[in-house]
């Protein structure tokens, strides 16, 4: 996740970061009518309307999105009453209770907006409600604290004027009930979680079938660069060890910042609560006496049953057992789900972060040589947990899901009723878990263990932008849309499907005498063949006065009227949709005067923004009527963006924040909208873009590996980041024979910098006997998406046969870049030309043809009629990679036999084999006649992996790291 939340890393990040999603450009009010979209600077966009009807894209057959609770202000959590009720947190601090689903009118039922920090990923998180309630009368909270522990807020009110410094903290509280409102004070059970960053605060809260309290907490790290506690301004405002308050944690004794989450493996200090779950008395906050660590002598330490989580935003109890089911917000590469058997068992398990993520290294974390993951790395097997399911940026989920890869972020996980649900079977047991990144839900149904199957999982919805999984009483699986104020559920009707209504109207206001359009054609019915009826009520007072698809009506007067669509199946199923129209009455006009379209911020830069509205009725409008959203757009690539939103102001003409720290690409985004005295809005968004500079990056001798905020680079290289950044560059140590001895700018093998608008060069100068030869490192790693490809197809066919081809980039192998290659039907590529297809394998090296070869399965293979050798290629420059697949290839000897493997070469120098459809019961398809590995151009070196041993696996990615050795 980088990876959700990121607007919430989660809320989520990132993962890169995490959650929340795209929100519109123009929002409607509540109050009133939606509003037309407005364009930058405050002109009115066409003013065409659609209803929005329910969602019934990519779900499976019966299945509705069907709208429940509207009206709602980034909300982010639902708990549901026995009563019937339901409960919803808003980010800001409201919590509101709704009769049941359809309420238009909640009550507020307490407001915690002066205590609660909502600042990007800060805020009102959880809301769970005793197990017995309302006989037992308390709802219990989790939330970002706008102060420190134990001191007063608001201190920042939601805003942060020292990126990096705005020390917070976190709170669970639990609200006594007197029916639909609190009584009492606010009873705080937990104050902790100390941080000065903008994201993976506290997380979500529920009750155990034991009737603990149990509660997830993030790491409180920067979601942008390598945090092991460098960052504030002054440094380490919460005193992480092993140094004091004001003095920057250094490698390799850092402890703070993303290793919080690895803090109970230090008892020389006090534990604190970044990273875990924790199991406390519902009553008092206290650790239960029957916990794992309840022998210890701290007191937090007493209460952690799980750490090394990054920020476990969702999670869930499987119902009928103790297992907890934790989505945990990856980084730069995997999500995880975690699965913790029995809390109460022990001892408490350690999943990794940051060390790891998903079931590798955290390669930022591990070049940057810290002790706490460096004695990780060389404990026994086992000490880490590895994640139960995992998935990677740019691993498809399930196929067919219709779901993007780049971004990604767990926002959601709940589990459908064994029995008794109003699913089909095939939903029993199963998992939903959601993405609040990538916009999807999928199921993970049961396989023959009776727990969620990660082979069984399938694409449920592309369409969903959930923060919160939860399964109602009715048997349907609901969720809450946090950027579009709702919460929605997805809801089964077998047999006859009820049709959706799509209403669009054109236009929806203007002067008397208006004359209205309106389109019906956008209707559906999920059964194939049903012809619809169409009928329109154009004033809203319950008289149908057309039919037909298309239809128009002249207004004659002023004023607002309701007009309403019946679309109804042969079956007499129907469904509705409704548009206000306006006759004489125009909606507000918002114009941004502040900043420039053209400016281009810096991290920390003070930006001053203001702006007015004028309303055709009402005149001028004044401050009271304007609201602004900041929202940072967070992208894996240009393309590919999610929303943290960064603060909300009412009722003032303008104001400043500073640019945030955060990776490149991004951008902000600000929203102004203006409300009239009828109730009507109208907004206007302006896109500010960062100023940027590309820094550069050289070792001596060239062509080692630096790392750069998490991500590998293979020398020379750049990097694209944002003026005034943080950026933390590691020299991993050693590389084959070389050995760091000093960076050009005098900084220690890790170290951290502010991005200088000038940019510049950073060298890492290695030393050693022997270093300057190039050469490659192997490593392996189970559990790895398989990596195919879906470009051209390669004229090979049969048996023995091979082509050259041009590579779309200049690969690196071997110290030199190459632009063409030879590829052979039997499992090969050659840079040199290796004088035909070579069916017989040999061992490696061997100044004989083939040379300077990539052997990912060399052995004598047939390109059958359901076979192909393609390629394709990705990414940026800098980052490309270019894949060559052997694709359902067929094995000499054998007519039924086939398998697929793969090779992909990076633009930064790695090599990395993928296989897949290999039997386990049959050796030669886990290559007991083949041979795995690279040899140099001569044939006098070679990097070998196996040869005619059954050493391969599904799954099982071998990468080749260059080195200079």
């Amino acid at each position: 996740m980088s990876a959700l939340l990121a607007a919430l890393v989660l809320l989520l990040p990132a993962a890169v970061g995490g959650p929340p999603g795209r929100p519109p450009a123009a929002t409607a009010s509540s109050a009133g009518p939606p509003a037309a979209t407005a364009r930058s600077g405050g002109q009115p966009a066409a003013p065409t309307l659609s209803a929005g009807p329910p969602v019934t894209a990519a779900l499976p057959a019966g299945f509705t999105d069907q709208t429940v609770l509207a009206g709602l202000t980034q909300p982010t959590k639902l708990a549901f009453s026995p009563d019937g009720r339901i409960f919803v947190a808003e980010k800001a601090g409201l919590v509101k209770v709704f009769d049941g689903p359809g309420d238009p009118t909640p009550v507020v039922f307490a407001d915690l907006r002066p205590q609660v920090y909502d600042y990007t990923d800060l805020g009102l998180l959880g809301l769970t409600l005793a197990p017995s309630f309302p006989a037992d009368p308390y709802v219990y909270v989790s939330y970002s604290y706008d102060g420190v522990v134990d001191g007063s807020a608001p201190t920042y009110h939601d805003t942060c004027p020292r990126l990096g410094n705005c020390r917070s903290s976190a709170r669970v509280s639990r609200l006594r009930a007197a029916g639909d409102v609190t009584t009492g004070a606010e009873q705080v059970l937990l104050h902790d979680w100390c941080t000065q960053s903008d994201t993976h605060s506290v997380g979500d809260l529920h009750f155990g079938p034991d009737g603990a309290l149990y509660v997830t907490g993030g790491d409180g790290a920067a979601a942008s660069y390598t945090d092991y506690g460098q960052g504030g301004s002054p440094a380490n405002p919460c005193g992480d060890p092993p140094v004091p308050a004001g003095t920057a944690p250094t490698p390799p004794t850092a402890e703070g910042g993303a290793l919080r989450s690895q803090d109970l493996r230090t008892p020389g200090d006090p534990t604190g609560l970044g990273g875990t779950l924790i199991r406390i008395d519902p009553a008092t906050g206290a650790a239960r006496p029957d916990n794992p660590l309840a022998g210890s002598t701290d007191r937090n330490t007493r209460r952690i049953v799980a750490h090394g989580l990054r920020n476990a935003y969702r999670w869930t109890f499987r119902p009928g057992t103790r297992e907890v089911w934790l989505g945990d917000v990856g980084w730069r590469n995997w999500e995880e789900i975690n699965r913790l058997p029995d809390p109460l068992a022990g001892p408490v398990p350690n999943y990794g972060w940051p060390c790891y993520e998903g079931n590798n290294r955290q390669n930022g974390f591990d070049a940057a040589n810290l002790d706490l993951c460096e004695s990780l790395y060389r404990a026994p097997a086992g000490t880490v947990t590895a994640p139960y399911y995992t998935y990677a940026h740019n691993q498809v989920v399930a196929s067919g899901d219709g779901c993007p890869t780049g971004g990604s972020s767990p926002s959601g996980v709940a589990f459908y009723p064994r029995s008794g649900g109003a699913y089909p079977a095939e939903y029993a047991g199963a998992l939903f878990f959601a993405d609040y990144s990538r916009r999807c839900v999928w199921a993970m149904r049961v396989g023959a263990d009776g727990l969620p199957d990660p082979a069984r999982i399938t694409g449920f919805s592309a369409t969903a932008f959930a923060v919160d999984l939860q399964v109602g009483a009715d048997g349907d699986v609901y969720y809450v849309d946090l950027p579009g104020g709702t919460v929605r559920r997805f809801h089964h009707t077998a047999g006859n499907q009820p049709p959706v209504a799509d209403l669009r109207a054109t236009p929806v206001s203007g002067p008397a005498p208006l004359t209205v359009t309106f389109d019906a054609s956008g209707s559906t019915d999920p059964d194939a063949g049903d012809v619809l009826g169409y009928e329109w009520d154009f004033t809203g007072d319950g008289t149908w006065d057309a039919t037909g698809v298309r239809v128009a009506h002249t207004y004659p007067t002023v004023g607002t009227y309701t007009a309403r669509l019946r679309v109804t199946d042969p079956g007499g199923l129907s469904d509705t949709a409704g548009v206000q129209i306006l006759v004489g009455i125009g909606a507000p006009v918002p114009v941004i005067d502040l900043p420039d379209p053209g400016l281009r911020w810096r991290v920390g830069q003070p930006v001053t923004f203001a702006g007015h509205a004028t309303d055709p009725q009402d005149g001028p409008l004044p401050a009271s009527a304007l609201r602004w959203r900041l929202v940072n757009r967070h992208c894996t690539t240009d393309g590919d963006c999610h929303s943290h939103v960064m603060q909300e102001l009412t009722g003032v003409t303008g104001g400043s924040f500073p640019g945030p720290d955060h990776e490149y690409p991004s951008y902000l985004e600000l929203t102004l909208t203006a409300t009239d005295s009828a109730g009507l809005t109208g907004s206007t968004t302006l896109r500010l873009d960062p100023a940027t500079v590309d820094l550069a990056f050289t070792t001596v001798p060239s062509g080692l590996r630096v790392n750069v905020n998490g991500t590998e680079l293979t020398t020379p290289a750049a990097a694209r980041v944002i003026i005034g950044a943080t950026t933390t560059l590691s020299a991993p140590s050693p590389q084959g024979d070389c050995v760091f001895a000093d960076w050009s700018d005098g900084g220690a093998q890790t170290h951290a910098l502010a991005a200088p608008a000038d940019g510049g060069t950073w060298t890492a100068t290695f030393t050693g006997t022997g270093c300057g030869a190039t050469g490659y490192r192997l490593t392996t790693e189970v559990g790895q998406p398989y990596v195919g490809a879906d470009g051209p197809v390669l004229p090979l066919a049969g048996d023995d046969v091979s082509t050259r081809i041009t590579l779309p980039f200049p690969v690196p192998f071997h110290g030199r870049d190459r632009t063409t290659a030879w590829v052979s039907s039997n499992g090969f590529l050659a840079f040199v030309d290796p004088g035909g297809s070579q069916p017989l394998n040999g061992t490696l090296p061997d100044p004989a043809a083939p040379n300077a070869l990539v052997a990912p399965f060399w052995d004598d293979l047939v390109v059958r009629a359901d076979s192909a050798v393609r390629t394709g290629w990705s990414g940026a420059v800098g980052q490309r990679r270019f894949v060559v697949e052997w694709h359902n290839i067929g094995l000499y000897g054998s007519s039924s036999a086939r398998i697929s493997f793969s090779v992909v070469f990076a633009e930064t120098g790695t090599i990395t084999f993928h296989y897949a459809d290999l039997s386990t019961t049959k050796p030669r398809e886990r290559g007991d006649s083949a041979t795995v590995g690279l040899e140099n151009d001569p044939g006098t070196g070679a990097v070998v992996h196996s040869v005619n041993r059954a050493a391969l696996a599904n799954g099982t990615a071998i990468t080749f790291h260059p080195v200079v050795s």
